[in-house]
């Protein structure tokens, strides 16, 4: 009774408080195991079984035959075929390692300070600043810090971390070693895999090839960096041919599994006899070769018009003049400041970054009366010309459209953009550009200028019932007709016959051409599965397609070999500007090494 009548009692207390009638069965790892691809290690003071393949633990109850060997068979079972003998050498590489690690993780008397140090050199590595950092300023941060706050005794604790140029180096060296190990044994895991590659000349002049690779894992699919390396000489595609095959093999890592390329477009990638596509090719026929769609949307927008393009031109040599002289600039800020503006400079045109256009027309428009202000006051003759723009009614409405349209692409553009994009994604995020060009060309016709918003309220704002001149809007709609002609020419209709990877549920396998008979029976399984459709509305498309495989291995691959591919290769560009920061001009002459 007295038991009762504590308060705040948990169950897990009342369980402990039950005399126990039977004690917990504790297994024992035989030797017999290891055929299944299992060793020993002790957790907790429980011995419980580990694979020699994925490095999983197994719980203590596993360590049954018929448990360990299902475990060999639904992660590993290719490797079903291989003797003990083959299982004991893994064995002996995973023992190796664990002693390489632990010799690592206790360099010095004192772990703690051994983890910190690879903490802060984690940090350091992430933020792309030189290695000194640490020594000459992070950590005499902290001993301030700590000495503020804790005092002086407990800052002097700080001294036995090692943070110098090197060791900083050598931890780096050490994580990023144990990345790479586990990446390629998650690649190798893996069904399929899909690659995006770019290649490119940093500051220093020196060519480097850059991949990130796509592939499944932890019943979900994964995209990281595989490798940054250095091209020898010519940037010709059997020279990053080479370069790449050579980092495969290395790795063990073999073509077969590969089923999609993604690349800019390239010459030296996208040829189909000497560049890099045709030897690809040669490893793997099947592969999928796919060009990034940000380049198409970048080369699918130069479709321009005489009078616009020469609008264009116009507003960029406005900015140049007035951006290439440090007087004018200064000058133009103090008018920008005297008006009241938000923004008190303008931005630089850069053909090669994908969002400059929209940015610098937009910040021009809406600077205009600071601009005609500044030329007003310039006695320099040459501005003559630049001034007489802002005074032109057709032109400020071409500019202001220019604005419209370019910032409707920049948006397209940032869409495009990010991780984790498949190739479906992408398609309606094309498919929805098209039919709005296509909607604001009838709404253009029909004069209603308001998805055009710039355009809209300069015309208000112009008083007197201001109307579009007729020349205007005739170079507007021939503009959105390019654009929506080129857009249709780089992005052709999507496949309707792969629609059942986003939606296996709302599709009539009858429609669908390319599919083999046992692929065909397995979707009319899904389709008619109402636990599975029900699983398909709480989990990504990658994820269901993943957790299906296997009960429905053909299709599952199917689909997989699709959703693996990368839209763009925008990771390899995002990983040259990290690449381009870090290699700054002090450091140019820095031994540098491949990862």
């Amino acid at each position: 009774m007295k038991r009762w009548l504590k308060p705040n009692v948990s169950a897990s207390d009342e369980a402990n408080e039950r005399p126990s009638t039977s004690k917990v069965k504790r297994r024992k790892f035989s030797d017999e195991y290891l055929a299944f691809g299992l060793s020993s290690i002790t957790l907790n003071g429980e011995e419980r079984p580990q694979c020699v393949i994925c490095y999983e633990f197994l719980s203590n109850e596993s360590m049954k035959p018929a448990k360990l060997r299902r475990h060999l068979e639904t992660k590993h079972q290719e490797l079903c075929e291989k003797s003990k003998a083959f299982f004991k050498i893994k064995a002996t590489e995973l023992k190796r390692s664990k002693k390489t690690m632990m010799k690592t993780a206790t360099g010095t008397n004192n772990e703690s300070a051994v983890l910190a140090s690879y903490q802060v050199s984690l940090l350091v590595a992430k933020s792309g600043e030189p290695h000194t950092i640490a020594e000459e300023l992070i950590l005499p941060c902290a001993k301030i810090m700590v000495s503020a706050m804790l005092g002086d005794k407990a800052s002097k604790e700080l001294n036995v971390i090692s943070l110098s140029n090197s060791t900083v180096k050598k931890r780096i060296d050490d994580m990023s070693k144990n990345v790479e190990e586990q990446l390629i044994l998650n690649i190798k895991a893996s069904r399929f895999y899909a690659l995006q590659l770019d290649e490119s000349t940093d500051i220093s002049n020196d060519a480097n090839l850059l991949a990130y690779v796509r592939y499944e894992h932890n019943d979900s699919i994964s995209e990281d960096f595989l490798f940054c390396m250095p091209l020898p000489s010519h940037t010709t595609g059997e020279a990053i041919f080479e370069v790449l095959n050579n980092s495969m093999s290395t790795n063990e890592i073999t073509w077969d599994k590969c089923v999609a390329v993604s690349t800019d477009g390239a010459g030296a990638m996208t040829g189909t006899r000497i560049c890099l596509q045709a030897h690809v090719k040669k490893m793997n026929t099947s592969i999928i070769w796919h060009h990034c769609c940000i380049h198409g949307e970048a080369l699918a927008a130069k479709n321009m018009p005489e009078e616009l393009k020469a609008v264009l031109d116009d507003l960029v040599r406005v900015v140049n003049f007035i951006k290439a002289r440090p007087l004018n600039s200064r000058i133009f800020g103090i008018i920008c400041e005297e008006m009241g503006s938000i923004h008190k400079q303008l931005l630089l045109h850069a053909e090669v970054r994908w969002l400059s256009r929209g940015k610098v027309v937009s910040r021009v428009f809406e600077l205009r009366d600071e601009i005609r202000m500044f030329f007003l006051n310039n006695s320099v003759s040459s501005v003559h010309k630049h001034a007489a723009h802002f005074d032109d009614f057709g032109w400020l409405t071409m500019a202001a459209y220019l604005a419209d349209i370019f910032s409707a692409l920049n948006d397209l553009n940032l869409g495009l953009q990010g991780r984790d994009n498949n190739i479906f994604q992408v398609e309606d995020k094309i498919e929805t550009m098209i039919k709005k060009l296509n909607l604001w060309t009838n709404r253009t016709i029909q004069k209603n200028f308001n998805h055009f918003p710039m355009l809209s309220a300069f015309l208000e704002s112009s008083g007197g019932g201001a109307m579009l001149p007729t020349e205007v809007q005739d170079e507007i709609i021939k503009h959105l007709r390019a654009w929506k002609s080129s857009f249709r020419s780089y992005f052709p209709l999507p496949n309707k016959n792969k629609n059942w990877i986003i939606n296996p549920f709302n599709t009539d396998v009858s429609d669908i051409t390319d599919l083999t008979t046992a692929q065909e029976n397995q979707l009319i399984e899904i389709f008619c599965d109402s636990v599975l459709k029900r699983n398909f509305k709480e989990s990504s498309s990658s994820s269901f397609w993943i957790n299906v495989r296997n009960d429905y291995e053909e299709i599952s691959e199917e689909a997989l070999k699709h959703l693996l591919l990368f839209s763009t290769t925008y990771l390899c560009e995002k990983a040259f500007s990290a690449l381009v920061y870090t290699k700054t001009s002090t450091e140019t002459d820095y031994k540098w090494n491949p990862v």
